[in-house]
């Protein structure tokens, strides 16, 4: 299936409601299965990631697919490997292609029984669950977040607690920070110090607990800010002092032409002067946005050089050959060392009459595209329900706002 998307004939104020966060979501869902408690989390995520949360967790199978979902992939493997019984998780044939190898060595050594029921390194899993013995572990803090997160989560539960050290550079740190904040939340508090996390053995508490409106998804509201200039957006049920790393595209995106303020309405978003004639960003701490800022800029004709994007190239699909590949179909020349840079001096090419985007089963392709409507033209979105994996009202919301969005 593909949607044909045009801009809108007029563009006007309107309210945004937000999906709420997937990553607080799934977390939440693992501390109140920790806890034991009977609470249910108030405005869960309506995203495909968080749903097949939330069946695993509720199943009476000891059979798991998540299909596509990264982060429920890691954070259950953690999760399972601490509790007695014999688990399969497995997922997606691009899920069988995510490296999990780190995560399961560091189980290993925690005391886990975990074995890999295809290829080395991939899922899917075959976990024997037991009690850990936690303790001492080091990890490079180059590795994913979701790792470390699905680590420390399951910390206090070990006999030992954790005291997981982190070397060298360590990305995603708002991630990190994300998860233990919310640990503290549910009664468990940890220490930070240096590169050293401490995790005292203990018990989780029963909490009341609801989720916040979605920053990354938000992003693409302030992608149509910029490149519309004259729209008034109210973005509904954002935390003004969030621990989500992403949340720091409102300042971003100031440099980029969009003024973001906060009221009793909301976060109002308007349009301002344009700061920059380079973007320059390293995405370590929010690698999520990156598709969103790399298709504004090339249609606000903004070079830019980006770093920090390691992390890409293992997500639902390679982003940073995504982007490349993509965006020269919309005219734009894209360079990149295919390891952790991407870059855009402002060189063009032929763009395709009605660019065809390919999404790749990666949600974010879509909808950091889609807005670029709003420059280019009409153009196509193949598989366009892939937004269900974060954003499933995410065409009805560009409908309401006025952007044509037809099936083909």
């Amino acid at each position: 299936m593909q949607y044909t998307i045009s801009a809108p004939k007029q563009v006007s104020a309107y309210k945004v409601a937000l999906p709420t966060s997937k990553s607080i979501s799934n977390r939440a869902l693992i501390l109140n299965a920790l806890a034991y408690s009977a609470k249910p989390i108030k405005n869960l995520s309506d995203s495909d990631d968080t749903q097949l949360m939330l069946k695993a967790l509720q199943s009476e199978s000891n059979v798991f697919d998540v299909g596509a979902a990264g982060t429920t992939m890691r954070f259950l493997t953690a999760f399972l490997s601490k509790i007695v019984g014999e688990w399969t998780i497995t997922g997606s044939e691009r899920m069988k292609q995510r490296p999990i190898k780190i995560l399961v060595e560091a189980l290993n050594k925690l005391g886990a029984k975990i074995e890999y029921i295809e290829q080395e390194g991939y899922p899917p899993l075959r976990i024997y669950g037991s009690a850990l013995e936690g303790g001492d572990l080091e990890l490079s803090g180059n590795v994913s977040s979701q790792y470390i997160s699905a680590l420390l989560m399951i910390g206090p539960t070990m006999k030992d607690g954790l005291r997981l050290t982190l070397s060298g550079e360590i990305i995603s740190r708002p991630y990190i920070s994300l998860t233990l904040k919310m640990m503290e939340t549910f009664g468990v508090k940890s220490y930070w110090k240096g590169n050293t996390i401490t995790v005292p053995e203990g018990n989780y508490q029963a909490t009341d607990f609801s989720v916040e409106a979605d920053w990354s998804a938000a992003s693409y509201w302030f992608q149509i800010a910029a490149l519309s200039k004259d729209c008034q957006l109210n973005l509904q049920g954002l935390k003004r002092y969030s621990e989500q790393g992403d949340a720091k595209v409102a300042a971003l995106f100031k440099q980029l032409g969009v003024n973001a303020k906060f009221s009793q309405k909301g976060l109002m978003l308007t349009s301002s002067e344009i700061t920059t004639n380079k973007f320059s960003y390293n995405f370590i701490e929010q690698p999520d946005l990156a598709q969103t800022f790399a298709v504004t800029c090339c249609c606000l004709g903004i070079p830019f050089k980006f770093t920090g994007l390691q992390t890409l190239k293992i997500k639902e699909t390679d982003r940073i050959n995504a982007l490349i590949v993509e965006l020269k179909k919309m005219g734009f020349v894209l360079n990149s060392n295919q390891i952790d840079d991407l870059s855009w001096d402002g060189a063009t090419c032929k763009k395709d009459e009605k660019p065809c985007i390919s999404t790749y089963k990666d949600h974010r392709m879509a909808m950091a595209f889609a807005p670029a409507a709003l420059i280019i033209g009409d153009m196509q979105i193949d598989d366009p329900g892939v937004v269900s994996k974060s954003y499933p009202r995410y065409w009805d919301h560009l409908k309401e706002f006025g952007f044509g969005v037809k099936e083909k």
